[in-house]
């Protein structure tokens, strides 16, 4: 019987934590994940739709643009 309700507890946790990457809705061409918080590995890019940060890993991050000279 013991063994049945430690069962049918691990069931319903295991039901309510999401799967690996795929909480996160994919923003900057599919490489970018929109979260709360940039993780250390990460840099934020721009805004998601849902006010929610796009995170991007420093090795995808495009490089800046240089800026002309005016002279």
């Amino acid at each position: 019987m013991a063994q049945l309700l430690l069962l049918t507890v691990a069931l319903l946790v295991l039901g309510h934590v999401p799967p690996g990457r795929t909480e996160f809705k994919r923003c900057w061409k599919g490489q970018g994940a929109c979260r709360t918080y940039c993780t250390r590995q990460e840099s934020f890019m721009h805004l998601c739709p849902d006010a929610s940060l796009c995170c991007l890993a420093y090795a995808l991050k495009p490089l800046p643009h240089p800026k002309p000279n005016h002279t």
